[in-house]
């Protein structure tokens, strides 16, 4: 596909996720981690314009200077920037500046792309689009953050297709033959600077599932007693669930004595043959030891996942966010993508729903802390 017409496409499904929301749902921002939509539109476009527009089109005036500080997100090479609890008090600039924005930076970039970018700018275009994928998933879960926290449960939209399950084929425990395994990125397209340093593995014999767990099944855990009894937990995990009354997933909620869950359709009774989602790593974790199981590793993961359907949540593993061997930071801000965040976080594997078509592959690497259930997040158990 032509750069420019990726391009193009990129960047108009953001704004057609969008599309749905009312004016005021631009700027809410319940949490630290969730933040307000216009602000995702308006950091995505400050990426284009920051590490390929000014840098490489000669003449190009930023559109606004003042929004290098508002939409920096992490990267401490580039600036100051508004500390992230406080992106929700972004009353100004408004959506309809945020808007301008946008086009003005796209006819730039299009301007630019007119003419075949060198490589080396056209990689950055590329890990700017993937950025910007990333960023499109974030707005989705972000959303339902915000409109699964109003009181009133609205939709986020009626026509949304919630993707249901199919469940034909029985399920089972897949027996994975111990050895060497070659884990990491191989081949030509793009990857993230933490898929790199393809390297050998030696795993045990282990067995996995080829389904994920479903609400159906985690209901049993939470009928059986598991948010109470501390047998199952982590010690800090046991801690989180205490001090934050935690008794079921995120967006469930119990109505005259049936569970229902929050969707983009709004709230429904609970579907009880989908893949449970919005669990911590914590929930996961009590959840495979109240089984008399484990979650899979994440070199295990990747190497069974030919072997198994995966796509509709994010997958939390039993591995910490480390670096491969061998892997080094990129020179200035774009080293800060990944590197940075190699600490105190859980890896998770797959994708899920509302991850941008063409977005996933089995050596991506999610990761967050072990705490956090506002994604897509679910079970895969091991042995």
């Amino acid at each position: 596909m032509d750069i420019s017409i990726r391009y193009k496409n990129v960047r108009e499904r953001t704004e057609r996720i969008c599309r749905p929301l009312a004016i005021e749902d631009y700027v809410v921002q319940p949490i630290v981690d969730v933040s307000p939509p216009k602000w995702h539109l308006g950091h995505t476009t400050w990426f284009f314009e920051t590490f390929i527009l000014i840098p490489n089109l000669v003449g190009y005036q930023p559109f606004n200077p003042d929004y290098n500080y508002v939409f920096n997100s992490y990267y401490e090479a580039v600036g100051n920037r508004v500390i992230r609890t406080d992106r929700g008090n972004l009353s100004r600039p408004t959506v309809e500046d945020i808007y301008r924005y946008r086009q003005y930076v796209d006819q730039a970039m299009l301007k630019m792309l007119e003419t075949a970018p060198e490589p080396a700018i056209e990689d950055l275009l590329i890990l700017g689009l993937n950025h910007e994928e990333q960023h499109q998933e974030l707005l989705y879960t972000d959303i339902k953050y915000i409109l699964g926290h109003n009181p009133l449960f609205p939709a986020y939209d009626l026509n949304y297709d919630e993707p249901t399950p199919n469940k034909e084929s029985p399920s089972e425990f897949i027996q994975m033959q111990g050895g060497l395994y070659e884990i990491g990125f191989n081949g030509d397209g793009f990857c993230f600077d933490n898929e790199q340093c393809r390297h050998k593995v030696y795993l045990n014999d282990f067995e996995i599932y080829t389904e994920l767990v479903t609400n159906s099944d985690y209901l049993e855990f939470i009928n059986d007693g598991g948010y109470e009894d501390f047998r199952h937990w982590h010690a800090e995990g046991w801690d989180w669930v205490r001090n934050n009354k935690i008794t079921a997933p995120l967006y469930w909620h119990q109505i005259d004595n049936s569970w229902h869950a929050y969707t983009f359709r709004g709230l429904q009774p609970l579907h009880l043959a989908a893949a449970v989602r919005h669990v911590s790593y914590f929930e996961a974790h009590a959840y495979a030891a109240w089984k008399g199981l484990r979650l899979p590793t994440e070199f295990e993961w990747e190497a069974a996942a030919p072997n198994f359907v995966w796509g509709e949540n994010w997958e939390w593993t039993e591995s910490a966010y480390l670096p491969y061997p061998g892997f080094a930071k990129a020179p200035g801000a774009i080293g800060e993508y990944n590197g940075k965040f190699m600490v105190n976080q859980q890896v998770l594997r797959g994708a899920s729903t509302v991850t941008s078509p063409g977005h996933s592959r089995i050596t991506y690497r999610n990761f967050f802390q072990t705490n956090l259930r506002w994604q897509f997040t679910g079970i895969r158990l091991a042995k």
